[in-house]
C-alpha cells in the first residue's frame, strides 16, 4: 500500500484558493501511484482565523461534494484531514473519508478540543471514534489534540485499525512533542501511523510541518520538512500481524488492573 501525506502551506480563510492546492497535490500523489492520499487538519481555513464560523461549510456539503469529486475522479482513497463544519450555529472539526469510487466512508468530530488555544471556545466536542474500512483493512483516525490521549488510541487499536491516520495543525514549538507522541502511539498500539501536519502560520499559530510515516516499531518510514510538500512511502501491513505475534501486548494485557481504587 502506497500512501501520500499532503503537507500544504494552507492560507487562512482561502477555501478556495485551499481547494485548489489540496486537488492539485491529490492528483500528483494518484499520478504517483499512491493509493490512499492524507491531508491536515482544517486545510480548507487553517487553525483558525477569528471569522472561522462563518467561513465553516454548513453541513460539510461543499467538502464532501469536493472529496467526492475528487476521490473518484484521480480512483484515490482520501482520508480528508478536517474541515470546520456548520451545523445552524454549531461548529465541529470534522473528518470526510472517501474510498476510491468517490463513496463516503466514514465522518469523525474531533474529541479533544484544545484548551489552550481556545477551540474549545469555539468548536463543540465529538462524541465517538472513528474506525472504518477501506478496502478490506481495518483503520482509525483521530485529530491533533487526540493523540495526547493514550486511552482514546488505544481504543482504536482495540477495535483492530491497522493504521491510525493523524491530521493535525500542530505548531512548530511543540515539534518534538509530535515527532515522540506519534513514534509512541505506533509503538504501544503496533500499528502504522499516518500523520500529516500542516506548515505555514495562522495568526499566532506556526505550524510545523514534519509529517510522519511510521511503522509498527516505532521507526520513521519517512518524514517531511517544515515546508510544502507531498511525502510517499510504501507500507506491508503483514508487518502489523507479525510484530504482534512477536510482542503480544494484546493478549498480556492486565485488564483486571487498569481501574483506579475508590477513594479512602
Amino acid at each position: 500500500m502506497k500512501i501520500a501525506l499532503i503537507q500544504p502551506v494552507i492560507v487562512p480563510g482561502d477555501r478556495e484558493m485551499n481547494c485548489r492546492k489540496i486537488a492539485k497535490a491529490v492528483r500528483a500523489a494518484a499520478a504517483n501511484g499512491a493509493d490512499i492520499a492524507v491531508l491536515p487538519e482544517l486545510w480548507d481555513v487553517s487553525f483558525y482565523p477569528p471569522d472561522v464560523l462563518n467561513l465553516a461549510d454548513a453541513g460539510g456539503e461543499k467538502t464532501k461534494e469536493f472529496l467526492h469529486d475528487l476521490s473518484e475522479a484521480c480512483h484515490i482513497q482520501i482520508v480528508g484531514g478536517s474541515v470546520a463544519r456548520r451545523e445552524g450555529g454549531t461548529l465541529y472539526n470534522t473528518t470526510y473519508v472517501f474510498d476510491e469510487e468517490g463513496n463516503l466512508a466514514a465522518s469523525y468530530d474531533k474529541c479533544h478540543l484544545f484548551t489552550p488555544g481556545r477551540e474549545d471556545d469555539v468548536f463543540t466536542a465529538g462524541k465517538r471514534l472513528n474506525t472504518f474500512y477501506l478496502g478490506d483493512v481495518p483503520m482509525a483516525s483521530i485529530i491533533c489534540y487526540d493523540l495526547r490521549f493514550g486511552e482514546w488510541v488505544r481504543l482504536a487499536a482495540l477495535s483492530g485499525a491497522k493504521i491510525l491516520f493523524v491530521p493535525a495543525a500542530w505548531p512548530v514549538e511543540r515539534l518534538k512533542h509530535w515527532q515522540i507522541l506519534n513514534q509512541a502511539r505506533a509503538i504501544e498500539n503496533q500499528f502504522f501511523v499516518a500523520a500529516v501536519n500542516s506548515c505555514g502560520s495562522c495568526g499566532a499559530f506556526h505550524f510545523g510541518g514534519h509529517s510522519m510515516l511510521i511503522d509498527p516499531w516505532g521507526e520513521i518510514i519517512e518524514e517531511g520538512g517544515d515546508g510544502e510538500e507531498i511525502i510517499t512511502a510504501e507500507i506491508d501491513l503483514s508487518q502489523v500481524d507479525d510484530i504482534r505475534r512477536q510482542i503480544n501486548v494484546f493478549r498480556d494485557r492486565r485488564t483486571d488492573l487498569y481501574q483506579l481504587e475508590g477513594k479512602r
